[in-house]
């Protein structure tokens, strides 16, 4: 798990609570809590806030013993990970049967009050098929919990960097798909919710995959309400992960859209390279977006940042597409770095263009004589490629060429027929 700004440092897993069966009690079983520090303004300011919601969503509220009862007491076997701000575990509702995710909020102060808070108002108000559904809250004495869909395939994550023996890497076609689908979840906080919303923590860990890999948004706990009016940003203190914070939010404070697409930039570079955002092995070049800035401005570089286990199995013009994308997302000036919509436009194209490795060997089968090397049909599909950038390129000189030709001949003209009214004046 990366650190966290704006301290950059290891959150420490917290103490699981359980429950003690004490054989000489009569009484039912006693639930021993971690202690979290609860002041009655505090408990007031949230019994205030969630009052309302709790009025129109009373189906959304668990007691904390059923929460308990669905995770067998937070037992280890069911622990799935360390979200933002808490341990996360699969569970069942004994109600329904379903299957959950129950993430128990570490004792954070006021802080992590204020995060359980923003999850639960912003997933109340907002749903998409690419956000991750929040089915219910536990606000019980000092316990603070959140219940959300089960995503049964983990996290992105989980796929690129923390692949186990019996896992297999995602395929090139999966990647787009899931891009795809993050950048979908993405515009509709930037575009479609009311108000704008800014996501501030967008990573691989967070984009949580469910049957067929379709990816959605999670862990909502940093999202602000984006700028309203004349506003340009909104100032904030800097939170999110490092190395996929933009850089003018790292050091300003100053969070945007773009902030976003700085980050969902990363996320795209790592799905390609199927490198992490952040790698202290790699010296002064230990964030990704450090280590590909000077090797993409080097055309014979770009087969170079494909991620090893694709085994170049993919379309080597949609890849260069994809890097495009990547790039232009990570631009230091936030100005320049594309709307999300226009992100999410180039990556459909993609998703559109899938790599299938028959149609490449129909097309190449007489040329490579039989040749079934992955090596043997990039070399091919490179030749391919810079003929047609060839073309392209040429044909792009020509008319600009000839554009530059008629503008001079039109001035030419111009001058010409200026001398001649000005020798028929003097006449």
């Amino acid at each position: 798990m990366s650190p966290n700004c704006p301290c950059f440092g290891w959150r420490k897993k917290k103490t699981k609570p359980k429950i003690n069966e004490d054989k000489d009690s009569p009484g039912p079983s006693r639930i021993d809590t971690v202690e979290r520090q609860e002041t009655p303004a505090r408990r007031n300011t949230l019994d205030d806030t969630l009052s309302a919601h709790e009025n129109k969503n009373k189906e959304n509220t668990f007691t904390y013993r059923q929460l308990v009862a669905a995770t067998d007491n937070f037992k280890d076997t069911n622990f799935l990970g360390q979200g933002g701000f808490g341990a996360v575990y699969k569970g069942k509702l004994a109600e329904t049967g379903q299957v959950v995710a129950v993430k128990q909020l570490d004792d954070t102060g006021f802080q992590g009050e204020k995060e359980f808070l923003v999850e639960v108002l912003m997933l109340s108000l907002m749903r998409h098929p690419n956000l991750v559904h929040l089915i219910g809250y536990c606000a019980e004495g000092t316990q603070r919990l959140l219940v959300y869909e089960y995503m049964p395939l983990g996290s992105l994550e989980d796929h690129l960097l923390g692949l186990t023996p019996e896992m297999k890497p995602l395929d090139w076609n999966t990647r787009m798909k899931i891009a795809a689908g993050a950048a979908r979840g993405l515009e509709y906080l930037h575009n479609k919710a009311d108000p704008p919303v800014i996501y501030r923590d967008l990573k691989a860990g967070n984009i949580l995959l469910g049957k067929g890999f379709h990816p959605k948004l999670s862990d909502f706990g940093l999202a602000k309400f984006g700028p309203t009016g004349d506003k340009s940003h909104v100032s904030t203190r800097v939170m999110g992960t490092h190395g996929y914070c933009a850089p003018e939010y790292a050091t300003t404070g100053k969070l945007t859209a773009k902030s976003d697409i700085f980050s969902f930039g990363v996320v795209l570079l790592e799905l390609i390279t199927g490198r992490p955002a952040m790698d202290d092995s790699q010296g002064h070049e230990r964030m990704l977006v450090d280590w590909v800035r000077p090797r993409i401005k080097d055309r014979k570089n770009i087969p170079q940042f494909a991620d090893p286990l694709l085994n170049g199995q993919f379309p080597e013009s949609m890849f260069r597409r994809a890097l495009n994308v990547s790039c232009m997302c990570v631009q230091e000036n936030p100005s320049v770095r594309p709307s999300i919509s226009d992100v999410v436009l180039a990556l459909e194209y993609l998703v559109a263009h899938p790599y299938d490795p028959n149609e490449v060997h129909k097309v190449h089968k007489k040329r490579t004589e039989g040749r079934s090397s992955p090596n043997e049909k990039l070399r091919i599909l490179d030749k391919a490629v810079d003929r047609e950038r060839a073309v392209a390129e040429a044909k792009m000189w020509g008319e600009t060429l000839r554009d530059q030709r008629m503008q001079s001949e039109q001035k030419n003209n111009d001058k010409q027929k200026t001398d001649n009214d000005e020798q028929k004046t003097l006449e």
